[in-house]
């Protein structure tokens, strides 16, 4: 399993693809959730993939301070081939990746609810009440580096 980090810019047309294709797949088919996946946060941020011969198995992008959030951000959490430890492995690449190239000690997250284990595992904490987004309960959490 390779792991990619680039900006926006730095994305080949078939890798770009390839991140809407399952992120669409994911968060608009599969949850059912109509909303504007494809947004200007896209280009202020590292994207974040594990993919082999076969495409992209995790995902994540890592959003820069002040975009959306003051502190960086992770979104767009996903594995497409799930229960082998990938959505934990591409979050703690994300941590890595904000920590080294955003410069961040501090990360947020509006994480879905159902998924708050995995998050508190990797040393997230819950800073606001359930809300929800298009129509699915998430949660705020943050991260600080120890």
């Amino acid at each position: 399993m390779q792991l990619t980090v680039k900006r926006f810019e730095e994305l080949s047309a078939a890798e770009l693809y390839e991140i809407y294709r399952v992120r669409v797949a994911v968060f608009v088919v599969e949850q059912h959730c109509a909303y504007q996946e494809v947004d200007d946060a896209d280009r202020c941020c590292w994207h974040v993939f594990l993919h082999d011969k076969d495409g992209i198995a995790a995902y994540c992008r890592v959003i820069d301070p002040g975009v959306t959030f003051p502190e960086a951000s992770i979104g767009r959490v996903l594995a497409t081939r799930r229960r082998q430890g990938l959505g934990t492995r591409i979050v703690r690449e994300g941590l890595r990746v904000a920590q080294e190239r955003s410069h961040a000690n501090t990360v947020h997250i509006e994480a879905q609810t159902y998924a708050r284990g995995l998050y508190e595992q990797l040393g997230f904490t819950q800073v606001s009440d359930e809300f929800l987004e298009d129509g699915i309960p998430h949660i705020g959490m943050i991260w600080r580096a120890q």
